[in-house]
């Protein structure tokens, strides 16, 4: 039996929908505090139609900051200007500077950096999250790599084991003035994620770690309180 089609309603950009989902990443411009956080909304939706959760949305949504903005067509606009205004004088002549100065070797170079040397600093940098992090902080718990034969091994690099159950943690290097309010967990990841807590009980968190001189040191800190909290549920 086939599989029933599902209907999509959104529209291709072709080849500028690199630079388009590049540029609103980049500047955060689909964000909660932008935006609203739209997949819970339409999730309390439940719409039959896109135009029901069309008018839900410009009803319910707020922008996720401190001072709320009612969120209307012209403020989403206002947005896309915006993104116009990112690319147009800034993504655009960046990358063209850069393609006019890309070389053979800059290509030789980044294939072996990708394969050897930034693999081998991913390597050095899980081990001291672990091993100078999360083992010392949390003690009573068995940090494992993850088994390279489960599905979810690709995007989760530790397990931390609380008795039969298990949460996971996957980390991402990241430099000291970076910002990762940019990453953006794929579909695939989500799925990854969501399969995971399904087998072992417990959620996947992300860490980012960066290099303090020559300590390995967490970025987003709050992630301690909530993989602690995690803990205490798996314990109950």
């Amino acid at each position: 039996m086939s599989k029933k089609e599902i209907k999509k309603f959104a529209k291709p950009f072709g080849k500028k929908e690199k630079v388009l989902n590049y540029a609103s990443n980049t500047y955060q411009l689909t964000r909660p505090n932008k935006v609203d956080a739209v997949m819970a909304l339409i999730r309390e939706c439940q719409p039959k139609a896109i135009e029901e959760w069309e008018k839900f949305y410009f009803k319910k949504a707020y922008t996720k900051n401190k001072d709320k903005i009612k969120i209307t067509k012209e403020i989403l606009d206002e947005l896309g200007e915006r993104l116009f205004s990112k690319i147009t004088e800034v993504v655009i002549p960046e990358w063209t500077a850069a393609f006019e100065d890309l070389t053979l070797q800059d290509c030789k170079n980044y294939i072996y950096e990708v394969t050897i040397v930034r693999t081998y600093d991913g390597f050095l940098l899980e081990k001291s999250v672990i091993n100078d992090g999360l083992s010392k902080i949390f003690p009573e718990i068995e940090f494992e790599e993850s088994d390279s034969e489960l599905d979810h091994a690709g995007d989760i690099d530790y397990i931390g084991k609380v008795g039969n159950k298990a949460f996971g943690i996957q980390i991402k290097p990241i430099t000291a003035n970076a910002n990762f309010g940019n990453y953006k967990i794929t579909e695939r990841m989500s799925s990854s994620f969501q399969n995971f807590e399904q087998k072992f009980g417990g959620k996947v968190f992300v860490i980012f770690s960066t290099r303090t001189g020559d300590k390995k040191v967490i970025k987003n800190k709050e992630v301690i309180e909530e993989i602690k909290q995690e803990i205490i549920r798996l314990k109950a």
